[in-house]
């Protein structure tokens, strides 16, 4: 690893308080753990069981003491791993975990883990994870959490997306159920002839048992959730070893999501088949079972994951596997839902990875990218809403209009205060059809689909900058979002989206959009404070500049008339149009 490629501790200046005192976060667990031989593989190298167990343990503690009470582990999020460099035994793992959000009985926790050689101090990035843990009570009830309450930007970044990564966490299993029965699975569906080199699903199966022993439990007796990830790893691995008759490496986990507890004196069995072999990667099905001592011919599920293992070879380079012959029955329709995960993960992958500076930022929408990339919308507007350092540069009548340059990127602000109930100002300006009432920007305006109650993608066509150039025209998805709890703002997000459907057109000019939106706040009870947010591209930069170099007055003109727009139309709204 080049110094360049090392980890850049990606932490804020401490925040001071107003005595002078450093801030803490008070839920904040830090973990370090030297990686001894108990801890590695036969290759000498961390065990990736041992790995979630400790981050298990750190996120539980931190989760307790936000809640002061005993939680259990409900969740654990994808887990994406960056073994580029390996951690062996001599190396340093360091694990921080904190709360980001507490939901009523259940709370998010954010962890991140780094490690270092203590030899040489060359520190690097592991993972990042997000956990989700429900706080118990005595008996079977669950607890009322009191709120969280950030104080740093980062806290307040992590807060807001929190809402937004639980909305994304409730519809996964669901975005799986409608890939898996769209067109571009269906036409995956094995095809072998006798030339094809294939290996059985069956040859693959690993059936294991564990018997749950007081110290595989935690504080509450029930099995420790760190524990049953690192069993299902383990079988999980041996699965996988079976297939590429190599030494596998684990490179993502699909979300573990348990759905029951064990306890002490029960069996654990946990099964293992390989799904699907893509070209360099393979994922690997695993599920844990529980059967009780007082009934040992029931069984409750407790967990399910699908782990994607890949295979480099001594340069570093990724092998190449044969196809997976799925079993009867179950096994297609596994072999079909790794093909939906994998192609949901490389969406996430595109969509993460496109760079702001680069053309064409729009991303193809369809419904295996859906959830994906509503959630990336909205929580870009709200990365976006929480930056600070803005610039004042004019004030005319209710409107302020700020910039800030960051990282070579521009971004703009404009806010005033109305005198319309929060609730009104969002069924107005989600109903895109009327923008153009009070926007010159927004000529023409086509509905192209409702992808939900929450999410429309429309075409919007914007009259040129000058005389000499084209119309241009828009593709964007609007995502719109009530809050989920007091205190936090109404947001309608916007980004420019490709649809096969709405090609590009010679007598328009196609432009883009990044990041925009608005977020509203309720001040007092008739009025609400609306701040519009935006990242330039070169297609939006010309509308701006010349508002922001002070050459004209469109842009408050714009500002003023939706003031306008909103008082006049504010009794037309009807309270049931908020879904």
């Amino acid at each position: 690893m080049s110094a360049s490629e090392q980890l850049e501790i990606l932490e804020e200046p401490p925040f001071i308080l107003e005595n002078g005192v450093k801030y803490i976060n008070p839920t904040e667990v830090k973990m370090s753990q030297f990686i001894l031989p108990c801890h590695a593989n036969h290759c000498g190298e961390l065990s990736v069981g041992q790995l979630l167990k400790w981050m298990d343990t750190t996120a539980c503690l931190s989760a307790e003491r936000h809640a002061h009470c005993p939680c259990v582990t409900a969740s654990m999020d994808d887990i994406d791993f960056d073994f580029e460099q390996r951690l062996s035994v001599g190396h340093v793992v360091n694990i921080k975990a904190k709360v980001n959000r507490a939901f009523n009985t259940s709370l998010e926790v954010g962890i991140s883990i780094t490690s270092e050689d203590p030899c040489s101090g060359r520190q690097w990035k592991v993972c990042n994870a997000f956990a989700t843990f429900v706080a118990k009570g005595q008996g079977s009830g669950k607890v009322q959490l009191k709120a969280v309450i950030p104080r740093t930007s980062q806290e307040k970044i992590e807060y807001s997306i929190a809402a937004e990564r639980r909305r994304m966490r409730l519809h996964h299993l669901e975005s799986i159920k409608d890939l898996v029965s769209s067109s571009t699975i269906q036409k995956a569906e094995p095809d072998f002839d006798e030339s094809q080199h294939v290996v059985p699903a069956e040859k693959t199966r690993v059936e294991t048992v564990e018997l749950v022993l007081p110290p595989h439990a935690n504080h509450q007796r029930n099995s420790f959730g760190g524990q049953i990830m690192a069993w299902m790893e383990s079988a999980a691995t041996i699965s996988a070893s079976r297939f590429c008759k190599g030494h596998p490496v684990l490179k993502t986990i699909d979300m573990f999501h348990f759905r029951g507890p064990s306890q002490v004196g029960d069996r654990i069995t946990l099964k293992a088949i390989v799904n699907n072999a893509f070209k360099e990667s393979f994922e690997v099905g695993v599920c844990a079972e529980a059967y009780h001592q007082e009934g040992w011919d029931q069984k409750t599920h407790i967990n399910s994951a699908f782990m994607t293992f890949v295979v480099p070879d001594k340069g570093g380079k990724l092998c190449t596997f044969p196809r997976v012959k799925p079993e009867p029955g179950d096994g297609k329709r596994r072999y079909r839902e790794a093909s939906a995960r994998k192609k949901i993960r490389l969406d996430r992958k595109y969509i993460i990875s496109c760079k702001q500076t680069e053309v064409p930022l729009s991303v193809p929408w369809d419904p295996s990218n859906q959830v994906y990339l509503s959630y990336n919308n909205v929580s870009a507007l709200k990365i976006l809403a929480a930056k600070q350092n803005w610039v004042l540069n004019c004030m005319q009548n209710k409107a302020k209009l700020s910039t800030l340059e960051e990282d070579h990127l521009l971004f703009f602000k404009a806010e005033m205060i109305v005198s319309v109930n929060v609730k009104q100002v969002f069924v107005l300006l989600s109903d895109m059809s009327r923008r153009h009432e009070w926007d010159t920007h927004y000529q023409r305006f086509k509905l192209i689909q409702k992808v939900d109650t929450d999410d429309v993608i429309y075409h919007v066509v914007s009259p040129s900058v000058n005389k000499a150039s084209n119309f241009q025209d828009f593709v964007l998805l609007a995502s719109r979002r009530v809050p989920c709890a007091d205190g936090d703002p109404y947001l309608i997000a916007l980004r420019s989206v490709s649809l096969p459907a709405v090609p590009p057109t010679k007598d328009l000019d196609r432009g883009e959009v990044s990041c925009a939106g608005f977020t509203l706040c309720q001040e007092g009870v008739t009025s609400t404070k609306i701040a519009y947010y935006i990242q330039t591209t070169p297609q939006v930069l010309p509308y701006i500049t010349r508002d922001i170099t002070g050459l004209s007055s469109d842009l408050c003109k714009i500002i003023e008339a939706l003031n306008k727009f909103l008082e006049q139309n504010k009794d037309t709204v009807h309270m049931c149009d908020i879904g």
